[in-house]
């Protein structure tokens, strides 16, 4: 049996490729990634030193796709970045190149609410999309809905609060979620991509229930900052999401902008959490890695630097890391 993870430069594909090394011979396995010329020299070394297969995939090469799948059974395909039409058929690309390869199991990284009625977030009809073609394509599959992750709440969240006289601003109000952390989502799709989920089962991935104003608190408490949290409405939160430059899609322009998100995605998710909408429970992580979810404030002093080195754009976070 022969594994392929896509994407194993980023920080989904980079977990469930290190989980992988400590659950199979490198030689069963097939990292991707777009531009093999951009990886750390000190990582390729380490995966082609274990036997590990790497090569480029770029999703909007098909015929490259087939190539770089060839040899390989079961696939973890983490989704694109960009966000619209483009998106949907990179997915696309990928499920058409992988069956064209002879892989026969892909599991899918999808986002919360993608099957459900009511759901709004920016990012779901790109995923609903997806899912609906991976499931006509006859090939196995397994789906995993990620909940939004944690980190993005003790990274840039805290950084625009840096950013902005530590005012924490959301239009999230009270409203709990089940953030779930990268390490689960990785551990998650490790156990998927071996072959522990159930035959072409969706799995919605969910962390422990918190409010955002929750996590505040606790960042306020550990760190001595004395974070502001401030709900708005979606207007006003537009409004501030333009005056630090964040642009509204994923095709606007970013030179001046604190964060790699677009504000639809923000606001949208914000208000999806202010709703309820995200505060789903389900035991997937326990059930598929045998541990339960990571609690957010064991994720704390990890991501101390934020705040002891007043970081405000994302663009520093590889100065200090």
């Amino acid at each position: 049996m022969r594994y392929i993870v896509t994407g194993a430069d980023g920080q989904l594909g980079g977990r469930v490729a290190a989980n992988m090394l400590n659950e199979v011979f490198g030689d069963q396995l097939i990292f991707t990634c777009p531009d093999k010329s951009r990886l750390r020299e000190e990582r390729l070394k380490v995966w082609e030193e274990k036997g590990v297969t790497v090569r480029e995939a770029n999703y909007d090469n098909k015929e490259q796709m087939i190539k770089a799948f060839k040899g390989g059974d079961r696939l973890y395909m983490v989704s694109g970045v960009l966000i619209g039409p483009e998106r949907v058929q990179q997915h696309k690309n990928v499920i058409d190149a992988a069956i064209a390869a002879g892989v026969k199991h892909i599991t899918y990284t999808s986002f919360l609410g993608a099957n459900r009625e009511g759901y709004n977030q920016y990012v779901l009809p790109d995923h609903t999309a997806t899912e609906e073609y991976l499931k006509a394509s006859g090939v196995d599959y397994n789906i995993m809905r990620n909940n939004l992750y944690l980190e993005n709440y003790l990274l840039n969240s805290v950084m625009m609060a840096n950013l902005d006289n530590n005012r924490w601003v959301t239009t999230a109000g009270e409203g709990k979620a089940t953030f779930i952390a990268k390490d689960d989502t990785g551990h998650v799709a490790t156990a998927l991509l071996l072959g522990k989920g159930e035959h072409n089962k969706d799995y919605d991935v969910t962390g422990q229930l918190v409010s955002q104003h929750e996590i505040c608190n606790m960042i306020r408490e550990i760190s001595g900052v004395d974070y502001e949290y401030i709900t708005m409405n979606e207007e006003e939160y537009y409004d501030y999401l333009d005056s630090i430059y964040i642009p509204r899609t994923t095709k606007g322009n970013y030179s001046k902008s604190p964060v790699p998100w677009c504000a639809n995605d923000m606001v949208t998710n914000e208000s999806g959490i202010r709703d309820g909408l995200m505060a789903i429970e389900t035991d997937t992580v326990e059930k598929l890695t045998g541990r339960k979810p990571i609690n957010p404030k064991d994720l704390l002093e990890k991501y101390s630097f934020v705040w002891k080195e007043k970081i405000t754009t994302y663009w520093e976070l590889g100065k200090v890391q």
